[in-house]
C-alpha cells in the first residue's frame, strides 16, 4: 500500500455543549494542522498516488468552507458536536467527495485524516473506499 500525506492548517470557532467538555462548553477558538492521507494499492502510470499540487487544491478547498467559521453556525454541523474526531470525519467526506470521479479518486483505496490540535494531541479518521 502506498499513500500521500499532505498537509494544511485551518482555524475555526466552535462550543461543545455537553458537561463531558468543560471549558470548551464555552464557545472557543481552535487551529488544526489537518495531515490529509490518501491511499493507494498501485502506483498510477506516473508512478504516483496522486499529484501533490492536487491533492492541495482539493484539500484547501474543503478546508476554505470550515477556516474562520463558527462551527456553531455552520449548516454541515446543525445539530451535532463539531469534536475533533467528527471534523476529521467530515473533512474525509468531503475530499473523497470531491476526488471520487478523477482517474486517480476512482483508484484510491482511502483517505485517512490526522488532526492536531497541538503537538501532544490528535484525532484520525480513516474512511475506507471501494478501489
Amino acid at each position: 500500500m502506498f499513500s500521500l500525506t499532505v498537509r494544511r492548517h485551518f482555524m475555526i470557532a466552535h462550543s461543545l455543549p455537553r458537561e463531558a467538555f468543560g471549558p470548551a462548553q464555552a464557545l472557543h477558538g481552535a487551529t488544526f494542522v489537518a495531515e490529509v492521507g490518501f491511499r493507494r494499492r498501485a502506483l498510477n502510470h506516473d508512478a504516483i498516488v496522486l499529484d501533490i499540487g492536487a491533492a492541495g487544491v482539493i484539500i484547501e478547498e474543503v478546508l476554505a468552507g470550515l477556516n474562520y467559521r463558527n462551527l456553531d453556525e455552520h449548516p454541515d454541523f446543525a445539530g451535532r458536536l463539531s469534536t475533533t474526531e467528527a471534523l476529521a470525519e467530515y473533512i474525509a467526506q468531503a475530499v473523497a467527495e470531491q476526488i471520487k470521479d478523477g482517474d486517480d479518486g476512482r483508484e484510491l483505496a482511502g483517505i485517512d485524516v490526522t488532526l492536531r490540535e497541538n503537538p501532544d494531541a490528535w484525532a484520525t479518521y480513516s474512511l475506507d473506499l471501494s478501489a
